[in-house]
């Protein structure tokens, strides 16, 4: 098996059993049945196993089994490859991690070993089923008040060992450390989550409206400010804008817009879903269908606190000519 460092571990047991099955000195135990994971995490799949004599010549994990047909080495899959880490040996221990967690790796892994003896090859069932879960935020109306209750949950499995979350809106980190969130809606605003301690592995972003809407006079009492501020040797930045313009199939130009002119050629700070992707002299990013359900922003060097309002891939963003 292809061996590398591993990354940070997310691993939630949701029965914690050891199961042993084998004879005449033959078996395999199984230290955990099952196992939940994030999207993105590492995870170890423990197991121990002994033989009556004899020396072992070879072990592998697989995950498929059909009658009659020789199990295939998951080390020997091209598109595991830097991913698994064989942390046993060739006397007892089969552990084996699994990094850079995929949906696809959800399956039933089995154990299995030959040794130099007669009828020396030998698997242990019923092995460990690993279920891999992303992050999603479930949005969900009052039916008394305005405000609505966001939820941090799972995809498919649940987390059970009870974590901490962290909330984000607009990209930064807010003080609620429970699943869920109330809010009250904002066509600016966006929101996403993650388990604390993975922050790396939050949620996609949701917008709580599909676009971000001004009124022309209070776009237009902007505009006068940031003159006044520039007339007086003062560069207000005030309201940043993401454009969003279609452009080739699949794909759309972000452009960061305010409404005045900057003379300073200024450096655009692009950011998705709260993390900095781009530092460029230019105002536009391009973005294609792989960035779906993420949202941006956009800000300007030295004034990253001052943040355009976040926007989601394929939502109508209202603009006005000036």
């Amino acid at each position: 098996m292809s061996l590398r460092t591993a990354g940070s571990v997310l691993v939630v047991f949701l029965w914690s059993v050891a199961v042993v099955l084998g004879q005449d000195g033959w078996s395999v135990t199984y230290t955990t049945q099952s196992i939940c994971a994030l999207k993105g995490s590492t995870v170890e799949l423990t197991c121990s196993y002994t033989y009556p004599s004899g020396t072992v010549t070879s072990t592998f994990w697989f995950t498929k089994m059909e009658t009659g047909v020789e199990h295939e080495d998951i080390g020997q899959d091209p598109e595991n490859a830097g991913r698994l880490e064989y942390h046993g040996d060739k006397k007892k221990d089969c552990t084996l991690r699994i990094t850079d967690l995929r949906e696809r790796d959800s399956a039933t892994y089995k154990f299995s070993f030959t040794t130099d003896q007669t009828r020396g090859r030998y698997y242990g069932d019923p092995g460990v089923t690993l279920s891999v879960t992303a992050l999603q935020v479930k949005v969900t109306p009052s039916h008394w008040s305005k405000r609505k209750t966001l939820t941090c949950k799972t995809t498919s499995c649940p987390l059970t060992s009870n974590p901490t979350y962290t909330w984000y809106k607009n990209g930064q980190v807010v003080t609620v450390k429970t699943s869920t969130y109330s809010v009250l809606p904002n066509a600016a605003d966006s929101y996403s989550c993650a388990v604390k301690g993975h922050e790396d592995l939050h949620s996609p972003a949701v917008c709580e409206c599909s676009g971000s809407e001004m009124q022309q006079s209070d776009l237009q009492q902007e505009e006068n400010l940031c003159l006044k501020g520039v007339n007086s040797g003062h560069i207000l930045y005030l309201c940043l804008q993401v454009k969003v313009t279609p452009a080739a199939e699949g794909q759309k130009t972000l452009t960061c817009s305010t409404t005045c002119t900057l003379t300073d050629n200024p450096t655009y700070i692009w950011y998705r879903n709260g993390w900095n992707v781009q530092d460029n002299s230019s105002p536009m990013y391009s973005i294609s269908s792989e960035d779906e359900d993420s949202s941006f922003s956009c800000a300007v060097k030295g004034h990253e606190d001052l943040s355009s309002p976040a926007v989601c891939e394929y939502s109508t963003i209202v603009q006005y000519s000036t």
